[in-house]
């Protein structure tokens, strides 16, 4: 079993997907094996703690890019972790350690890249500038993670209309429901098949 580290900061929806996932047999040979927060306190750490998968806080408040990524990159190895999915995870790594991890790290992110990405393009953010653009499409993307905010090679892709009187919150809803949920758990089973090669 390849062993998958997930990294949070929030409420952990798309963590909950990927367990369900795992759950149903949906990302062999992943296994979900820790959950890793940046901040303490987070419903995502509830969430890890109910489907008994070992979980740890590394703080990134008041460290250096180089401090924070050293921690991590320590608990990672100390694991034995082979993929890092990002869900949710509202902390930009370093480029060396992206570049250590090439490949081996994917995020989701809540639009159809290349629209609305990049530094600055997070949470709801993403939902109100595709409504204040008045696309009719969104959707969410799964891409791998390089030195470039939402940079990295397109894995997985899906589409979800705009409709007539959505909210950013509304949207934000659909899009988890209807694409992040779905094609998250799928990436990570495509990256894991491809690693094990």
């Amino acid at each position: 079993m390849i062993r998958v580290a997930v990294l949070v900061s929030g409420g952990g929806t798309n963590l909950q997907a990927l367990i369900d996932a795992e759950k149903a047999g949906q990302i062999l040979p992943g296994k979900l094996s820790l959950v890793i927060s940046n901040k303490p306190g987070v419903k995502a750490l509830d969430r890890a703690e109910k489907a008994g998968i070992p979980a740890t806080v590394v703080e990134s408040a008041g460290k250096t890019q180089a401090e924070f990524d050293a921690e991590l990159d320590r608990v990672l190895c100390e694991n034995g972790i082979e993929i890092v999915v990002l869900a949710g995870f509202l902390r930009v790594l370093g480029e060396a350690f992206v570049k250590k991890y090439d490949r081996r790290i994917i995020n989701v992110h809540p639009s159809l890249i290349p629209s609305f990405c990049g530094d600055g393009f997070y949470g709801l953010r993403v939902h109100e500038a595709a409504l204040a653009r008045g696309v009719k499409v969104t959707g969410a993307t799964v891409h791998f993670v390089n030195e470039i905010t939402d940079g990295g090679e397109i894995i997985l892709q899906k589409a979800v209309s705009i409709l007539p009187g959505d909210t950013a919150e509304s949207l934000q809803l659909r899009v988890m429901e209807q694409a992040e949920w779905i094609i998250l758990p799928k990436a990570l089973q495509l990256v894991c098949a491809e690693y094990k090669k």
